[in-house]
Protein backbone atom coordinates (compact mmCIF):
# COMPACT_ATOMS: atom_id res chain seq x y z
CA UNK A 1 0.00 0.00 0.00
CA UNK A 2 1.20 3.50 -0.79
CA UNK A 3 2.06 5.68 2.21
CA UNK A 4 0.70 9.16 2.78
CA UNK A 5 2.31 11.47 0.22
CA UNK A 6 5.16 13.61 1.55
CA UNK A 7 3.46 16.73 0.24
CA UNK A 8 -0.29 17.36 0.50
CA UNK A 9 0.00 19.38 -2.72
CA UNK A 10 0.42 16.04 -4.51
CA UNK A 11 -3.23 15.23 -3.75
CA UNK A 12 -6.40 16.22 -5.57
CA UNK A 13 -9.83 16.32 -3.97
CA UNK A 14 -12.07 14.10 -6.11
CA UNK A 15 -15.25 14.24 -4.03
CA UNK A 16 -16.89 13.33 -0.77
CA UNK A 17 -18.67 10.24 0.47
CA UNK A 18 -22.37 10.95 0.82
CA UNK A 19 -23.73 7.69 2.22
CA UNK A 20 -23.36 3.92 2.43
CA UNK A 21 -24.59 1.90 -0.54
CA UNK A 22 -26.08 -1.48 0.25
CA UNK A 23 -25.04 -3.70 3.15
CA UNK A 24 -21.55 -4.84 2.06
CA UNK A 25 -19.64 -1.69 2.96
CA UNK A 26 -19.77 0.12 -0.35
CA UNK A 27 -20.10 3.91 -0.32
CA UNK A 28 -21.50 6.58 -2.64
CA UNK A 29 -18.95 9.14 -3.80
CA UNK A 30 -20.25 12.48 -5.06
CA UNK A 31 -17.40 13.25 -7.40
CA UNK A 32 -16.05 16.58 -8.58
CA UNK A 33 -14.16 14.93 -11.44
CA UNK A 34 -14.70 15.76 -15.09
CA UNK A 35 -13.99 12.12 -15.94
CA UNK A 36 -15.13 10.07 -12.91
CA UNK A 37 -14.79 6.84 -14.89
CA UNK A 38 -11.02 7.31 -14.51
CA UNK A 39 -11.33 6.26 -10.85
CA UNK A 40 -11.54 2.65 -12.03
CA UNK A 41 -7.80 2.90 -12.82
CA UNK A 42 -6.82 4.27 -9.40
CA UNK A 43 -5.52 1.79 -6.81
CA UNK A 44 -5.21 3.97 -3.69
CA UNK A 45 -7.41 6.77 -2.38
CA UNK A 46 -6.73 9.02 0.60
CA UNK A 47 -9.51 9.66 3.09
CA UNK A 48 -10.26 12.63 5.30
CA UNK A 49 -8.16 15.35 6.85
CA UNK A 50 -5.36 12.93 7.76
CA UNK A 51 -5.25 11.54 4.19
CA UNK A 52 -5.48 7.92 5.34
CA UNK A 53 -4.40 5.69 2.42
CA UNK A 54 -6.96 3.01 1.55
CA UNK A 55 -6.82 0.48 -1.28
CA UNK A 56 -9.61 1.05 -3.79
CA UNK A 57 -10.95 -2.37 -4.80
CA UNK A 58 -13.56 -1.10 -7.23
CA UNK A 59 -15.07 2.11 -8.57
CA UNK A 60 -18.33 1.71 -10.47
CA UNK A 61 -20.19 4.52 -12.23
CA UNK A 62 -23.72 4.73 -10.84
CA UNK A 63 -25.25 8.00 -12.02
CA UNK A 64 -23.92 11.30 -13.30
CA UNK A 65 -21.06 12.25 -10.93
CA UNK A 66 -22.00 9.46 -8.51
CA UNK A 67 -19.56 6.57 -8.17
CA UNK A 68 -19.92 3.50 -5.96
CA UNK A 69 -16.63 2.70 -4.20
CA UNK A 70 -15.55 -0.59 -2.67
CA UNK A 71 -12.72 0.07 -0.20
CA UNK A 72 -10.40 -2.33 1.63
CA UNK A 73 -11.35 -2.78 5.27
CA UNK A 74 -14.91 -1.50 4.87
CA UNK A 75 -16.98 -4.68 4.91
CA UNK A 76 -20.40 -3.70 6.20
CA UNK A 77 -22.91 -0.87 6.28
CA UNK A 78 -21.90 0.25 9.79
CA UNK A 79 -18.28 0.68 8.74
CA UNK A 80 -19.40 2.52 5.61
CA UNK A 81 -21.59 4.84 7.70
CA UNK A 82 -18.47 6.11 9.53
CA UNK A 83 -17.23 7.50 6.20
CA UNK A 84 -20.27 9.74 5.60
CA UNK A 85 -19.11 13.27 4.54
CA UNK A 86 -15.45 12.20 4.40
CA UNK A 87 -13.48 13.80 1.55
CA UNK A 88 -11.68 11.52 -0.90
CA UNK A 89 -8.36 12.41 -2.54
CA UNK A 90 -6.10 10.83 -5.16
CA UNK A 91 -2.52 11.59 -6.15
CA UNK A 92 -2.29 14.17 -8.91
CA UNK A 93 -0.09 11.68 -10.77
CA UNK A 94 -3.02 9.21 -10.76
CA UNK A 95 -5.48 11.73 -12.23
CA UNK A 96 -6.61 11.56 -15.84
CA UNK A 97 -4.29 13.57 -18.09
CA UNK A 98 -5.48 17.11 -18.63
CA UNK A 99 -6.76 17.97 -22.06
CA UNK A 100 -5.74 21.08 -23.97
CA UNK A 101 -6.97 24.16 -22.13
CA UNK A 102 -7.72 22.28 -18.89
CA UNK A 103 -6.03 23.08 -15.58
CA UNK A 104 -6.29 22.36 -11.88
CA UNK A 105 -7.72 25.16 -9.74
CA UNK A 106 -4.85 24.77 -7.29
CA UNK A 107 -2.45 25.82 -10.07
CA UNK A 108 -3.98 29.33 -10.29
CA UNK A 109 -2.97 31.02 -6.99
CA UNK A 110 0.14 33.10 -7.55
CA UNK A 111 -0.53 33.79 -11.24
CA UNK A 112 -0.29 37.44 -12.27
CA UNK A 113 -3.54 38.97 -13.53
CA UNK A 114 -3.22 41.51 -16.34
CA UNK A 115 -5.79 43.42 -18.36
CA UNK A 116 -5.99 43.27 -22.15
CA UNK A 117 -4.64 46.84 -22.03
CA UNK A 118 -1.45 45.56 -20.35
CA UNK A 119 -2.17 46.85 -16.83
CA UNK A 120 -1.19 44.51 -13.99
CA UNK A 121 -4.07 44.14 -11.53
CA UNK A 122 -2.30 41.89 -9.04
CA UNK A 123 -2.02 38.18 -8.38
CA UNK A 124 -4.47 35.39 -7.72
CA UNK A 125 -4.82 34.76 -3.99
CA UNK A 126 -7.41 31.99 -4.22
CA UNK A 127 -10.19 30.56 -6.36
CA UNK A 128 -13.77 30.50 -5.06
CA UNK A 129 -15.99 27.71 -6.37
CA UNK A 130 -19.46 29.27 -6.46
CA UNK A 131 -21.36 26.64 -8.42
CA UNK A 132 -22.27 28.87 -11.35
CA UNK A 133 -18.67 29.74 -12.21
CA UNK A 134 -15.37 29.97 -10.41
CA UNK A 135 -14.22 33.37 -9.16
CA UNK A 136 -10.63 34.58 -8.84
CA UNK A 137 -9.77 36.52 -5.69
CA UNK A 138 -7.09 38.92 -6.94
CA UNK A 139 -4.81 40.78 -4.49
CA UNK A 140 -4.46 44.26 -5.99
CA UNK A 141 -1.00 45.82 -6.27
CA UNK A 142 -2.27 48.98 -4.58
CA UNK A 143 -3.96 47.00 -1.82
CA UNK A 144 -7.35 45.40 -1.44
CA UNK A 145 -8.92 42.67 -3.49
CA UNK A 146 -11.08 42.35 -6.57
CA UNK A 147 -13.26 39.39 -7.50
CA UNK A 148 -12.91 38.34 -11.13
CA UNK A 149 -15.46 35.87 -12.55
CA UNK A 150 -13.91 33.08 -14.59
CA UNK A 151 -16.20 33.43 -17.59
CA UNK A 152 -15.30 33.65 -21.28
CA UNK A 153 -16.35 37.30 -21.50
CA UNK A 154 -13.76 38.21 -18.85
CA UNK A 155 -10.89 35.68 -18.96
CA UNK A 156 -9.27 36.01 -22.37
CA UNK A 157 -6.08 34.03 -21.79
CA UNK A 158 -4.86 31.64 -19.11
CA UNK A 159 -1.17 30.91 -19.54
CA UNK A 160 0.09 28.52 -16.85
CA UNK A 161 3.62 28.30 -18.26
CA UNK A 162 3.80 32.11 -18.47
CA UNK A 163 2.21 32.34 -15.00
CA UNK A 164 -0.38 34.90 -16.06
CA UNK A 165 -4.07 35.41 -16.71
CA UNK A 166 -5.26 38.11 -19.12
CA UNK A 167 -8.69 39.57 -18.40
CA UNK A 168 -10.96 42.03 -20.13
CA UNK A 169 -12.48 44.27 -17.52
CA UNK A 170 -16.23 44.60 -17.62
CA UNK A 171 -17.76 47.94 -16.58
CA UNK A 172 -17.87 48.36 -12.80
CA UNK A 173 -15.70 45.34 -11.98
CA UNK A 174 -13.03 47.33 -10.18
CA UNK A 175 -15.56 49.49 -8.34
CA UNK A 176 -17.14 46.56 -6.49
Amino acid sequence: MTNVPQNEDELLLVGSISAPFGVRGQVKLNTLMTHPEHLSRVRTVYLGEDFKPVRLQRAQMHKHNLVILTLDGIGNRNAAETLRNVEVFIREADAAPLEEGEYFLHDLPGLVVETTAGETLGSVKEVLETGANDVLVVERLEGGQVLVPMIHDVVKELDLSGKRIVVELIPGLLEL
